[in-house]
């Protein structure tokens, strides 16, 4: 099984806890150590699923919206999209569980235009407010069919590091990655008016494969 890059640190700590927990189990409490030892050894595989890479099939999209995660879409509504769009969207958001792949990925094609980071605070993930009011990042594209959408990291209740590596003037190129959320967390995308919405509430999305939405060609 491949592992994410930003895996490193997390199993490393994971490895020594599990090693320095299970000999002391060992030493104290002998046979009966298997209890102790047994959660410890289920907790530390979910360490190492978490930061599965799975392989996913990357098609060319030009009027496509991919879903940028996977995960669960919990909310489809009219917003004020106030920091970068200005106006009017509709939001289409994902939320991660834990169990979920937390590879960030582009939702469309196209230019980076904007990024941004925004310290705050750690709500649950799948509160409305999150949004604005959370740890995120925020990043716009141009797509080529000559939109701008927006697309923004949350951290959640339990998400504490948020990892984007894209950069104003990268090429975009929708399901591929550009960042990474740790732990429980949600995914918002900001899409023009007049997109054609496919998802629904309740669906649960494939990152880099499932069509969310298209875009009209301008």
């Amino acid at each position: 099984m491949k592992l994410h890059r930003e895996s490193k640190g997390t199993i490393t700590v994971a490895t020594l806890l599990f090693i320095i927990l299970g000999a002391l189990a060992i030493y104290f409490l002998e046979i009966w150590s298997l209890v102790i030892i047994m959660p410890l050894l289920v907790i530390y595989g979910l360490v190492f699923w978490f930061f599965r890479v799975p392989d996913r099939n990357i098609l060319d999209h030009r009027e496509n919206v991919i879903a940028p995660v996977d995960g669960k879409v919990v909310m489809i509504k009219e917003v004020e999209e106030d920091e970068f769009i200005k106006g009017k969207a509709i939001q289409v958001s994902i939320f991660m569980s834990p169990l979920n792949v937390h590879i960030c990925r582009y939702p469309v094609s196209g230019e980076v235009i904007y990024k941004k980071y925004h310290p705050g605070k750690y709500l649950v993930a799948w509160h409305e407010k999150s949004s604005t009011e959370n740890e995120r990042t925020t990043v716009a594209v141009q797509t080529m069919t000559n939109h701008k959408v927006v697309f923004r990291q949350i951290a959640g209740y339990v998400a504490r590091r948020i990892v984007f590596y894209c950069n104003e003037g990268d090429k975009a190129k929708a399901g591929h990655e550009f960042g990474f959320i740790k732990f429980g967390s949600r995914m918002d995308v900001f899409l023009p008016l007049d997109t054609e919405i496919i998802c629904k509430i309740g669906d649960i999305t494939k990152g880099g494969e499932h069509v969310i939405a298209k875009l009209k060609e301008n």
